[in-house]
């Protein structure tokens, strides 16, 4: 019996990122559930834990990334859950939220942190090298 693929969450409110990194993932053998925002995600993660979520920091407020992957990290079934920050706010706002540290890294509440535009096959391997570690410390 074949395994299930892994569930990526993909959150954000340009459709066109949605749609370039669904089609790179699902390529790739992920199913890809995407969300316009936060909310629907959570409300789809109450049904599905995802595997990974990959969400833009700015949303319909500057820090809704930053929110949601808290929300995410404080919440006893999906604490686990990789979560992957991307953002394009550094060459729309000027504002550098980059983490220097893992210790800046965790304090997002992220496990990886990306400027807009990152390339497909940057962020895929991201998502590879972050589940692979996910499932090597689920076998132990």
């Amino acid at each position: 019996m074949k395994p299930r693929p892994h569930i990526i969450m993909l959150v954000d409110d340009d459709p066109d990122f949605l749609e370039m990194n669904q089609h790179i993932l699902e390529g790739a053998g992920y199913a890809v559930q995407c969300c316009a925002d936060p909310q629907t995600a959570l409300q789809k993660m109450a049904g599905q834990r995802p595997s990974l979520v990959v969400t833009d920091l700015m949303m319909k407020s500057l820090d809704a990334g930053f929110s949601f992957a808290r929300q995410i990290k404080q919440h006893a079934r999906l604490k686990d859950v990789p979560v992957v920050i991307v953002t394009a706010v550094s060459s729309q706002r000027g504002f550098d939220f980059r983490p220097r540290t893992a210790d800046e890294l965790a304090a997002m509440c992220a496990d990886a942190f990306f400027e807009k535009p990152v390339a497909p096959e940057t962020l895929l391997n991201k998502v590879r090298e972050l589940l692979k570690s996910r499932d090597e410390e689920v076998k132990t």
